[in-house]
């Protein structure tokens, strides 16, 4: 049984169906990326995971519990962090810490001050005072320090500079190995790519694709460059199935290339080639073949 459930988790407001038949299964330990473009349904999957909306049809549950039945359970086991973090401006960054750690009944102070200083927080200036990434790094910091078993985040490193990013995914690290589950709404492929066990792909409140990058990587072109010392007669690699010649001039050949790269290599073995670089699709370029005309190629 997973960590996160979903079973035909839908939703509707009114005559819009915000989410369509959502299944999910998360394991403890896993970070799980989600992917889609705004108004793919990603803030909705996760008022339902939180319980603050209720499903119109299936139902989801966290750490066993049903999350709009029981949500007083679900929130104990849970932290979330927000996009856009709505925090209290007269209070300092160290009072908000302090108070958020009271409201759930306590954290780690001593991992949430390795935080502080991990994230390079000032937490003596006050909530109004602080830029956003600032912000941002006051929920980060809560959220980690409760040591939660499920982490939910939407979009967690909006209004962070490189570096801070880069302390975000030790911190996930650290969850991951703790046997914290991860819950990752992100815009940032790259940081999906580095982090995520799995992702999942959200098309039009539908979940179209799902599995580990290997997984998805099958789906998209590995990209073939190749160099010769002179031309070539492109007749032989075009009769091949699976590959396409994306870019052709008198001394390098630029393909795309889907299944087997055996054929391949049997023609190219036979020509002048000085240079050959493969190399498998980025998370961003599965996502785009999704997204360019709504399923795999």
């Amino acid at each position: 049984m997973g960590v996160i459930e979903a079973h035909g988790l839908t939703k509707r407001y009114g005559e819009t169906l915000a989410l369509d038949g959502l299944d999910l299964d998360i394991a403890a330990g896993e970070v799980f990326g989600f992917l889609g473009p705004n108004g793919a349904g990603k803030t909705t999957t996760i008022r339902l995971l939180l319980g603050l909306h209720r499903p119109s049809a299936g139902d989801v549950r966290i750490s066993g519990r049903d999350a709009w039945a029981d949500p007083v359970a679900v929130h104990r086991c849970c932290a979330y962090i927000a996009s856009e973090p709505t925090l209290w401006p007269g209070l300092t960054g160290a009072e908000t810490l302090e108070y958020l750690a009271n409201l759930r009944g306590g954290c780690d102070v001593a991992y949430r001050d390795r935080l502080v200083r991990r994230f390079d927080f000032d937490s003596s200036k006050k909530i109004r005072a602080l830029s956003k990434g600032n912000r941002q790094k006051v929920q980060l910091v809560a959220a980690f320090a409760t040591r939660a078993a499920v982490l939910i985040m939407d979009e967690p490193t909006a209004g962070l500079d490189p570096l801070m990013e880069a302390a975000f995914r030790d911190t996930v690290a650290e969850a991951r190995e703790r046997g914290q589950t991860v819950f990752l709404s992100s815009h940032v492929l790259s940081e999906v790519e580095a982090l995520c066990d799995r992702v999942g792909i959200l098309r039009s409140g539908k979940l179209i694709d799902e599995g580990t990058l290997e997984q998805l990587r099958h789906l998209s072109a590995r990209t073939v460059e190749v160099n010769f010392t002179g031309q070539v007669d492109l007749a032989p690699l075009r009769q091949l199935n699976g590959v396409e010649v994306a870019d052709a001039t008198d001394h390098h050949l630029a393909l795309q290339v889907r299944g087997d790269m055996g054929p391949l290599l049997s023609v190219l073995n036979g020509m002048p080639v000085t240079t050959l670089d493969s190399r498998e699709p980025s998370l961003e370029e599965i996502f785009l073949v999704h997204y360019n005309d709504g399923s795999p190629r």
